[in-house]
């Protein structure tokens, strides 16, 4: 990794305060001169390509687009975290804990390259088993609050179902995922029958790996995602691809080149030894309908 620090937090926070100017319908030359700052200082934050981040601007674009104070927490965490040798962020530290960085990576994915060894993956989970889930890791929280993060989870969806550029998903499960009873055998046999559904789509491919298959890569690999971005003209990435990690105490992104290349080797080596993605819907419809009877 670079001297100056991780590019994660910077193009996170760029495309953020982008996203956000536009939705204020606001220009950036219009932008930059309500904060009093050049066209070109704006453009080089929007496109995470400023090293040196002044927190004062982040709080008055802030204020100029009407951003919430979650958002202003997040953004100003994300301006700090940018000038790190490496970066992770701790839920409750820097960035408050409802301000979900990976969600605008994904967003921006051209690919998303996935394995799950325990649980659903998030994009691929349906609404009932989603909101089990969710009652068990906030079990303080009111039905509301429940239908709210339900709400949001499946409006992630959309960049998988869009008619316009959809993201790819290459995903494996590990057969786990599929035999662990969340909520119930019901909730279980819709979910199945979602993911044979959500593996018709041309743009998602879904494998599952067997029990019978062991361990492909001699050591267990718990959850990860590669996240790959769109190329230029040239066909070169915009952006360079990001691994996301998910943890319990923060959550980790690896960008360094070697370290994506490893992951990109044991995905392979997983996919290699799971089931095709024809034999592994069926696999999900007979154990869907294993839930059912």
């Amino acid at each position: 990794m670079s001297e100056t620090g991780s590019t994660v937090p910077r193009r996170q926070l760029g495309r953020h305060l982008r996203d956000l100017r536009l939705q204020a319908g606001m220009s950036m030359p219009e932008a930059a001169r309500l904060i009093e700052r050049g066209t070109t200082t704006l453009q080089r934050l929007e496109t995470g390509q400023t090293q040196k981040i002044r927190l004062l601007d982040i709080r008055e674009l802030c204020s100029v687009y009407d951003a919430s104070d979650v958002v202003t927490a997040g953004l100003l965490g994300l301006a700090q975290e940018a000038s790190g040798k490496c970066w992770w962020h701790e839920y409750g530290k820097l960035i408050p804990e409802d301000f979900n960085v990976y969600v605008g990576l994904e967003a921006g994915a051209r690919r998303l390259t996935s394995y799950a060894p325990d649980v659903v993956l998030g994009l691929l989970q349906a609404p009932d088993y989603t909101r089990e889930l969710l009652r068990l890791g906030f079990p303080d929280a009111s039905s509301a609050e429940i239908d709210r993060r339900v709400e949001l989870k499946q409006r992630r969806r959309r960049i998988l179902t869009r008619k316009r550029q959809p993201t790819e998903m290459n995903a494996v499960l590990l057969e786990c995922a599929l035999r662990r009873v969340v909520g119930s055998r019901k909730v279980m046999a819709a979910q199945l029958r979602h993911l044979a559904d959500m593996s018709t789509l041309p743009n998602i491919t879904l494998q599952v790996l067997p029990f019978s298959a062991g361990i492909p890569m001699g050591d267990p690999i718990g959850l990860f995602t590669i996240v790959d971005f769109d190329v230029d003209r040239q066909r070169e990435p915009i952006e360079p691809s990001v691994v996301y990690l998910e943890n319990l105490t923060g959550d980790l992104y690896l960008e360094q080149a070697a370290d994506v290349g490893r992951y990109h080797v044991a995905h392979e080596a997983i996919r290699r030894g799971a089931l095709d993605a024809t034999a592994s819907r069926s696999l999900l419809r007979q154990i869907a309908r294993e839930y059912a009877a």
